[in-house]
């Protein structure tokens, strides 16, 4: 996945995106060394990139937070739920309602899977740990104007408990941890702020 994000940012011109493809690569070097590949039920990673007039989304998640399971799918029900969380996945302007001020039209989306058959997948997925990363590329006019983005992770995919966020913009880096929220709100769109 970081291999995914660094290639997005480094095909842009400014020298922010080389800055911030080096602080995620050393964010994910560090986590991998003291996690392996940390695969924890319940848990979203995203990593949040803007620069230029681009917003790049990566997303890791075991697979079981999104299907219900971490295999490949056996019945013609769980094809069916694994087909309705391709198609989700694949709308992602539906999933990461971006600020309007910042004028964003989905791009590329970038769906890997072992358990899947999905791209090229992570070889620690053979531990028997399933899991579902993900980049959905972003192309807007004003990328620097948005100011939030509304995830709707919770509400798609019910296995979701945690999102922990890094933000990579020209304001700085942030960290973000979201909860599902109780009841009917579990619902309803989560804001992530992106600035200060």
């Amino acid at each position: 996945m970081m291999h995914t994000l660094h290639t997005r940012l480094r095909r842009t011109s400014s020298g922010f995106a080389l800055t911030a493809a080096a602080l995620f690569a050393a964010a994910a070097l560090s986590a991998h060394a003291q996690q392996q590949h940390a695969h924890v039920h319940g848990q979203l990673k995203l990593d949040v990139a803007i620069d230029g007039p681009t917003i790049v989304i990566a997303m890791e998640s075991p697979l079981d937070n999104i299907v219900g399971f971490e295999r490949a799918p056996k019945t013609d029900a769980e094809k069916k739920t694994v087909e309705a969380a391709i198609a989700q996945l694949r709308a992602a302007d539906k999933l990461f309602t971006i600020d309007p001020a910042a004028n964003c039209k989905l791009g590329p989306v970038d769906l890997r899977s072992g358990a899947l058959g999905l791209g090229n997948p992570d070889p620690a997925e053979s531990s028997g740990h399933a899991d579902l990363d993900a980049s959905f590329s972003f192309n807007c006019t004003q990328a620097a104007a948005a100011k939030f983005i509304d995830l709707n992770l919770f509400a798609a995919f019910k296995g979701a408990r945690q999102i922990d966020v890094q933000i990579a913009s020209a304001q700085g880096q942030f960290k973000r941890q979201l909860k599902r929220p109780g009841g009917a709100q579990a619902a309803q769109p989560s804001r992530l702020t992106l600035g200060k």
